[in-house]
């Protein structure tokens, strides 16, 4: 598999960073747009139920745009990795450190992958509970809904925003590592 995808990488390298970078393009750039142009539009809607019915139908088709993203992601960051070869410049075959440098860089692409794995968990959450708060407007408990909702927009979304952004700001140090 390694091999695999060394191979891949050298043979479409440039579709492969495409792919990666918009990904992440438009998974937080989707998560931007919607903390800061879609949710303050909704809170001048002053039916709390239509508010809350509207932000809803808008969480559930961004997750369905950005879900796809994330795996392209998740998927082009693996090839980049071995592709790449940051092990093999960092460690030996027996795991012993041959460059402090290239040891230092194979960290951060494990600091990346983990930002980008606690993201996808993160948004695994927002879309259970955007489900959760469906199913409590569609009983009439928009108390509950509410409370559902809130934290997405609140914690979930912003979290999300800042390690997205650190996340880019390192695969920008890593590309240019070399």
């Amino acid at each position: 598999m390694k091999d695999f995808m060394i191979e891949l990488f050298a043979d479409y390298r440039a579709q492969i960073v495409f792919l990666h970078v918009i990904a992440a393009v438009v998974w937080v750039g989707g998560m931007i747009a919607m903390k800061f142009a879609a949710h303050p539009s909704f809170m001048q809607i002053e039916s709390p139920l239509h508010r809350l019915e509207r932000i809803s139908q808008a969480l559930k088709r961004l997750f369905y745009i950005v879900s796809p993203f994330v795996l392209i992601l998740i998927i082009t960051a693996v090839i980049m990795a071995v592709g790449l070869g940051f092990r093999t410049a960092a460690v030996d075959a027996s795991g012993n450190v041959i460059d402090a440098y290239a040891m230092h860089i194979y960290n951060l692409v494990h600091v990346k992958e983990v930002i980008w794995m606690i993201m996808s968990a993160n948004l695994g959450m927002m879309i259970l509970r955007r489900n959760k708060a469906q199913k409590l407007l569609q009983k009439g408990d928009t108390t509950g809904a509410k409370k559902a909702l809130e934290l997405i927009g609140k914690y979930m979304v912003p979290v999300n925003i800042i390690l997205g952004v650190i996340a880019i700001y390192l695969g920008v140090t890593l590309r240019n590592a070399y």
